[in-house]
């Protein structure tokens, strides 16, 4: 109860970008918005889709449930619901939803009077999605070339579209989004165990100030980005992981057609060693 009296003077009416007054009210803890009422729309009406794609089926098994994309031969037609039609609305919903839940955040960070970050940020989020069931298939001449929803199928088409070229951790890009989420993960780990430790002194002994957390990593590594430097970091390390995900897809069977390892030969290429 403490913490709701804490948020009674952050329900400050106005800042909404759609809608006015009609949706301006909480639920609870929850902020509801134009935006939110949209939000449940579509995620009600995908999740009712899966759920009459599944009773066209021949079992209700979760893991076993593949709501599929048309055929190729469809191209970037829409398709009967029974051959991918299903599919479509499924996606059309997703973005919905994920786009919805997104201007919802931004209509909360202009009632705090806060930056846009988190609405930014689930954006690269939303924008990995979208690149592989909509900018890549839109690419390539088919919503077929999009992924099931499904647990078992939504596997087997990452493993097949790897093995389509080759070895995709041979995907520069796939290794820079990789390498950028590990970062991503070790600089958050870092800064999270340096916070307990602060925290949580020995016995008998008085928290520790940020002062002691800059001076414990100038000790180790010679610098210290400070309290605000390491969230940005984050910030700045997790949209590119995010970004470059995206990217290795999108030119998988765009720009490049080949295993990827062949891109790799330029490296025999270069004049140091050329004519050895």
């Amino acid at each position: 109860m403490a913490l709701l009296s804490f948020e009674r003077k952050y329900r400050v009416p106005g800042g909404t970008l759609i809608g006015g007054n009609l949706f301006d009210f909480w639920v609870g803890p929850f902020y509801v918005g134009f935006f939110g009422v949209t939000a449940i729309f579509f995620a009600a009406l995908g999740t009712l889709m899966i759920l009459f794609g599944a009773s066209l089926g021949d079992t209700w098994n979760p893991l076993l449930i593949s709501i599929n994309p048309p055929p190729l031969e469809y191209g970037l037609h829409g398709a009967p619901l029974r051959e991918g039609g299903i599919w479509q609305i499924v996606t059309i919903c997703a973005i919905g939803a994920f786009v919805s839940w997104a201007l919802r955040e931004v209509e909360i960070c202009r009632k705090l009077g806060i930056g846009l970050h988190i609405p930014f940020a689930f954006a690269f989020a939303i924008l990995a999605y979208v690149s592989i069931v909509v900018i890549r298939p839109a690419l390539m001449g088919a919503w077929g070339y999009g992924f099931q929803y499904g647990v078992f199928t939504h596997l087997e088409w990452v493993s097949n579209t790897g093995y389509q070229y080759g070895n995709f951790h041979y995907n520069p890009l796939h290794m820079l989004g990789i390498s950028l989420f590990f970062t991503t993960t070790l600089a958050l780990g870092l800064h999270g165990a340096l916070v307990l430790s602060a925290a949580n002194p020995e016995p008998g002994k008085e928290m520790r100030t940020p002062d002691h957390e800059d001076t414990f990593f100038r000790d180790l590594v010679g610098y210290s980005i400070g309290t605000l430097g390491i969230h940005r970091l984050g910030l700045l390390l997790a949209l590119n992981a995010a970004f470059w995900s995206a990217a290795c897809i999108i030119v998988s069977g765009t720009v490049w057609f080949d295993p990827w390892v062949d891109w790799w030969n330029w490296w025999y290429d270069l004049p140091f060693w050329a004519d050895l």
